[in-house]
């Protein structure tokens, strides 16, 4: 399944089995067993992950998407954007990637929950409910999976935007396990009195800038590539108990806080502003700056989710309309989207992983007599990796994606075409293998 996904990304049954029909029986059969489950496919995609991570210092970064499907059968039966006029009802997956603090590279994938919401069906008030019983209790869940399941990691840093600015979610952390949340929510903090009351953003405000530094900003959808300024403010706070919702919760939890502001914004320009609760100290300049690089690695779940749904695997035109099947689909391609963004962060061979993180041991012999064949005269041409590394490999595969290695650099659709083009080569060396 995860093969065949990978060959040739698209959320059609028909195109994953390559137009075979016995194996296009095969993969319906697996979606449709009982036995199969998105939960069994994300806990062993987890467990592959965890033995990469062993011994590292690890980032693990979550968010949470919503697929609006777009398929004709997926429609009539419903389903479209979430909680929008196009639909009544959708699926959302939550996922986690665990990364290498030092270099960034992406290990694998951490967790992940495909669920469908049904928009029309009547739940109680919000306050009523115990957090067990709201789809905010994910952000916990990531951290006490990211503990049990990374146990043998040098440290775990679970990272999170403003979705998950949830009280419970500092207060009630796993032990070894630090945090990073982008604040949402204009907390009330305790000031120089026990009984003394301070907002937090206003109290962000007025600190002096600890100090300035020049970060690269990549490019996003409405948003070109820039060289930003920030300016960063850094200092302990205690986060007072919410009235509501926080019944069996410590009255206060202390963490850093780390303000991150951009000076000098061009005109038009909206200028970056985060606000980052963490539980990891900082009083200095190196410190907080150490807290901003590990919160930036969550731009990783941004291009994976991009990598799902537009720039290679199209998931949301999937034209299957029974919700169980579907949420296995999606699970199963979330496990090979994270194939081809492990190519795609190793492009440059500054992750420094092994070829056998993303392919079978086998190819390795294969992969370099491909290298060998694509290889021009110029320098440029030559596959600058060391064999047996995952660069070496991402090499080969953009190049047959259609990458000259003289422009730009490939990114997950290239991959994606270069993995479709090194699996025919492989099943036709297979082929002359066995006519021989």
């Amino acid at each position: 399944m995860h093969r065949g996904l990978v060959a040739r990304p698209c959320a059609r049954i028909r195109r994953i089995a390559g137009g075979q029909r016995a194996q296009e029986v095969r993969l319906a059969r697996f979606l449709r067993n009982p036995a199969v489950t998105a939960e069994e496919m994300a806990r062993h995609a987890a467990g592959l992950t965890a033995a990469r991570a062993a011994g590292r210092d690890i980032v693990v970064a979550q968010d949470t998407s919503e697929l609006a499907l777009g398929g004709k059968r997926a429609q009539a039966n419903g389903y479209g954007p979430v909680g929008k006029g196009g639909g009544t009802r959708g699926l959302l997956l939550h996922a986690a990637l665990a990364l290498d603090a030092g270099t960034g590279a992406l290990l694998g994938l951490a967790h992940a929950e495909v669920w469908n919401r049904d928009t029309g069906a009547k739940v109680a008030a919000r306050r009523s409910r115990a957090l067990a019983d709201k789809e905010s209790q994910r952000w916990l869940d990531v951290a006490t999976h990211a503990r049990e399941d990374f146990a043998a990691a040098k440290r775990i840093t679970v990272v999170s935007d403003r979705e998950s600015d949830i009280y419970a979610h500092l207060a009630q952390r796993p032990g070894g396990v630090e945090l990073i949340v982008r604040a949402c929510q204009n907390r009330t903090i305790a000031a120089d009195g026990e009984d003394a009351i301070e907002l937090l953003f206003p109290f962000a405000d007025g600190l002096a800038e600890a100090g300035r530094f020049v970060a690269e900003i990549p490019a996003a959808p409405g948003r070109k590539a820039r060289k930003a300024a920030l300016a960063v403010r850094v200092s302990p706070v205690t986060l007072r108990k919410p009235r509501h919702g926080a019944r069996d919760l410590p009255d206060a939890v202390g963490v850093t806080l780390v303000d991150v502001r951009e000076v000098g914004a061009a005109e038009g320009v909206a200028p970056i502003h985060w606000r980052l609760l963490t539980t990891h100290a900082a009083t200095s300049l190196a410190e907080a700056r150490r807290v901003i690089d590990l919160y930036r690695m969550r731009w990783t779940i941004e291009e994976f989710f991009r990598t799902l749904k537009t720039a290679g695997f199209e998931i949301e035109q999937a034209d299957i309309c029974d919700p169980k099947v579907m949420i296995k689909l999606v699970a199963a391609t979330a496990v090979a989207a994270v194939t081809v963004m492990q190519l795609v962060k190793a492009r440059d061979g500054a992750t420094d992983q092994l070829l056998t993180d993303a392919f079978e041991p086998e190819d390795e012999a294969l992969l370099e007599a491909v290298s060998a064949k694509l290889e021009g005269a110029t320098a440029r041409q030559k596959n600058p990796h060391r064999k047996g590394s995952l660069a070496f490999a991402a090499w080969v595969v953009a190049r047959l994606g259609g990458w000259t290695a003289y422009y730009g650099k490939p990114g997950p659709k290239v991959m994606r075409q270069g993995l479709d083009d090194f699996r025919r080569i492989k099943f036709g060396a297979a082929l002359t293998f066995y006519d021989v």
